[in-house]
């Protein structure tokens, strides 16, 4: 057992740098799950502004100053924090809470068409189980309903902690996009002079997770615009709420477009039931899907990311079930990171040498 343990160490600790970044790694999940919701704001600023600086590396190809570039992407930055804090964002919560309101209609045209089923299906759907399911949907929508509201009497300390973050990210964005340089010179003088290890893993990183993020935040705003446009033309109710929903969907790989497609079915359903508009609709969501995944996805994503789609998956199960939709978000890009680490561990490199010696 010992020699087992003593060649373990030799294979992946066997160099001072690989000791140092299990530290770091060790250090930055233990930060992030003890004082995550504390250090929200810094974290989410310093993300954005990660994110800006390509806009500003690409504006600065063309010629333009480093300073006028940085002007101007930050007030681009600013200008859709603006449009989506004060126009985007109350009217989607506007037509959910009308959509609440109207749970009940809904219920009971679900429990209409459900009724219908039974009739027209006797032998296949047994009358006590439908009957069953009826009222377990009502009490569950009930004790929601009821969940809302002792959430809205207990939000205050939420809504002021909201206001806060909202206040504190574009001033935190502003200084750590126009300081970048020193506080990376700042972050380097905790690292070890030499580190080809961390070099490594972080120009792996640089490539995908950038072009990654940033291509999923337009392929977010495309696929919401046109959902919106869609939806709107179809005549929908609810189109703004559908289309963030359909332009959010999009984060998470073969499970977002399918689990959107139940709530656009069954307002589609309540509004027209079974006809050419809800055939129409239905239709025009699945073009959509298919037009992001065939042709917008291969253009925005240049390099795509090299995961298994069990890997994908799991690794939305796990940071999701972390974060929150923050690290559903992030799930795909902290999934390249691992990848990256355990391609580049000393021990991989380890191993090969050794194999080649005894040849």
């Amino acid at each position: 057992m010992k020699k087992l343990l003593n060649d373990f160490i030799d294979r992946y600790f066997h160099d001072e740098e690989s000791i140092i970044l299990l530290i770091l790694l060790i250090s930055v999940v233990l930060i992030l799950l003890l004082f995550g919701g504390v250090l929200a704001p810094l974290i989410a600023a310093v993300i954005i502004a990660y994110l800006m600086q390509g806009l500003v590396n690409l504006l600065m190809k063309y010629g333009i100053s480093a300073r006028l570039a940085f002007v101007a992407v930050y007030a681009l930055f600013v200008g859709i924090f603006m449009l989506m804090l004060l126009i985007l964002l109350p009217q989607a919560w506007n037509q959910l809470r009308a959509l609440v309101n109207q749970l009940p209609n809904l219920l009971n045209q679900w429990r209409d068409a459900l009724m219908t089923l039974l009739e027209n299906y006797p032998n296949l759907f047994p009358e006590q189980q439908v009957q069953e399911f009826i009222d377990g949907l009502g009490g569950e929508i009930g004790s929601y309903g009821q969940a809302v509201l002792e959430y809205s009497l207990a939000s205050l300390p939420s809504i002021f902690a909201l206001i806060i973050f909202l206040i504190l990210v574009p001033i935190l964005v502003f200084f750590v996009m126009k300081d970048k340089d020193e506080l990376v010179l700042w972050a380097g003088n905790f690292l070890p002079r030499n580190r080809p290890l961390m070099s490594r893993i972080w120009q792996e990183m640089d490539e995908q997770l950038s072009n990654y993020v940033r291509g999923k935040v337009v392929e977010i705003t495309i696929v919401g615009s046109a959902a919106y446009l869609l939806l709107t033309i179809l005549g929908i109710n609810y189109a703004l709420l559908l289309s963030v929903l359909v332009g959010l969907s999009v984060i998470v790989p073969y499970i977002g477009a399918t689990a959107v497609t139940l709530p656009i079915a069954a307002v589609a359903y309540v509004q027209w039931g079974i006809g050419g508009e809800f055939y129409t609709v239905m239709v025009a969501y699945i073009v959509l899907q298919i037009l992001d995944g065939n042709v917008l996805v291969p253009v925005i994503f240049s390099e795509a990311v090299n995961l298994h789609p069990v890997a994908i998956i799991a690794a939305v199960l796990v940071f999701g079930g972390i974060w929150g939709m923050a690290g559903v978000f992030f799930a795909i890009p902290l999934a390249t990171l691992i990848k990256a680490i355990i391609n580049a561990w000393p021990g991989r490199v380890y191993a090969k040498v050794s194999d080649e010696a005894e040849t």
